[in-house]
């Protein structure tokens, strides 16, 4: 039997958490459902990789050379997995967006503002990890610019945060409301228009009719989702994302311990075009990047604590796309990474060597296979000037644009959400950011779902 709800939003990220919750705060009766289901681990382990990433964070781009991403699969989507970083969209991001895609503006200050304000965004109440402060401490011996970012944590009376996730904000003050209900494991296989209705598939069979259908399954999964339904009128053709490539630093001190997280410092000297940050450095990660480096791997056993990773990440300017495969419950996610970006990493990537070298750091590694550890900043210059297709492991934590939003005729969604030409059909989440940001991209998923819904709420007043 068919269940008829009058808005119905697919998937429970930062996207789709903010959606219900304003929609069901002004008194709309909203159904969310979600693939993943809800999970309580301890963060950043194994068992959180298998249990709440899809395909338990095994995920690649094709092509050389290939992008390894992960994507949240669980009850409050990304926000779940990731440290809680939190950016406002620069202002020459926003401008860039109007001017190139005819993205309408607003007044984003009062957005912002009551984002931070319902997250808790704020700056730690103790003092940053050590591998946290090596950043800002090799910045400053450069004349760089270093910047702690603040966090969507909440902090007790001493001190430690907790972060404050779907799970914990929107999403649950949408279901405390009484007016949204949550059904997880429940995986849309496809969506079409029935008669004046949208009706919405689950892979278990079990179907659903809207008025208004928001689509927050990222910025893979809702192209694909459309395609699949055939609805796929330019859509998943300009997937972007920040190409990023690490780099794991050896000190002569202890710089890392069992508490530590993502460190929250970050190198803004080169922003937008790139930034240097600290990376989840536990033993397991450690291990993972010493794959191209033997003498990191066999270093991680009694040195993992003088150990962290680094990264640099590029305002990507190629386009991916992502593609249905007949028979495939899964996309095929293509992205041609240029010679531009390669040379932009590795301007980049030799740019932190000399940053930590200048932080003490005893020897660094970088994730190229076959190259060998610099032993001292002398050593920086031996890194190529682009980095080898064939030998670089790329990866990335930010996906969006695959749906770009705005006035332009090359937008399939125009500036508040709405899928062109199919009325009741809503995206909210990640694949409308019309580029890429150059910073973590959740707040702006947000605003521009705070911004969207509160225009659905007065045009559907």
């Amino acid at each position: 039997m068919t269940e008829f709800v009058p808005h119905i939003v697919i998937g429970s990220g930062p996207g789709g958490a903010t959606t219900a919750y304003h929609l069901s705060r002004n008194g709309r009766e909203v159904l969310v459902l979600e693939e993943g289901e809800s999970v309580s681990v301890e963060p950043f382990t194994p068992e959180e990789m298998l249990r709440t990433y899809r395909s338990g964070g095994i995920t690649a781009t094709v092509g050389k050379p290939l992008v390894q991403y992960v994507e949240g699969c669980t009850v409050g989507g990304g926000s779940e997995i990731n440290s809680g970083l939190y950016h406002r969209t620069p202002e020459e991001i926003l401008q860039f967006w109007k001017r190139e895609f005819g993205l309408v503006q607003t007044d984003w200050e009062p957005v912002f503002r009551q984002i931070e304000k319902d997250l808790s965004v704020s700056l730690m109440a103790h003092t940053p990890p050590k591998a946290s402060l090596k950043l800002k401490e090799g910045a400053e011996a450069l004349g760089w610019s270093a910047q702690e970012i603040p966090r969507w944590h909440k902090y007790g009376n001493t001190g430690t945060g907790e972060r404050q996730t779907m799970s914990k904000t929107y999403l649950k003050w949408a279901l405390e409301s009484g007016r949204c209900r949550l059904e997880s494991k429940r995986r849309v296989v496809s969506i079409g228009r029935h008669g004046s209705h949208w009706r919405v598939l689950s892979v278990c069979g079990k179907e659903w009719e809207t008025d208004h259908l928001f689509l927050c399954c990222g910025a893979i999964y809702t192209p694909f989702l459309l395609q699949r339904s055939g609805l796929n009128k330019g859509v998943g053709r300009t997937l972007s994302l920040h190409p990023t490539v690490k780099l794991t630093a050896l000190f002569d001190e202890e710089v890392n311990d069992d508490t530590m997280g993502v460190c929250v410092h970050q190198v803004k000297e080169f922003a937008p075009q790139m930034s240097f940050g600290c990376s989840i450095s536990k033993p397991g990660h450690l291990a993972l990047a010493g794959l191209d480096q033997p003498d990191l791997l066999r270093r991680v056993d009694f040195q993992w604590k003088q150990m962290a990773v680094y990264y640099v990440n590029v305002l990507g300017t190629s386009h991916g796309r992502v593609r249905t495969v007949p028979a495939s419950p899964d996309p095929v996610v293509s992205y041609r990474v240029t010679d531009r970006e390669l040379g932009e990493l590795a301007v980049g990537l030799k740019r932190l060597a000399r940053l930590l070298f200048a932080a003490g750091a005893q020897r660094l590694y970088p994730s190229i296979t076959g190259q060998n550890p610099l032993k001292g900043p002398s050593g920086v210059e031996s890194l190529p000037e682009i980095l080898p297709a064939e030998r670089s492991r790329l990866m990335t934590v930010h996906l969006f644009g695959s749906c770009a939003a705005g006035e332009r005729d090359i937008c399939p969604v125009d500036s508040f959400g709405n899928l062109k030409g199919y009325p009741g059909l809503h995206i909210h989440d990640a694949a409308v950011l019309c580029s890429a940001p150059g910073v973590n991209p959740q707040g702006t998923v947000m605003a521009l779902a705070y911004r969207s819904t509160l225009d659905f709420l007065e045009r559907t007043a």
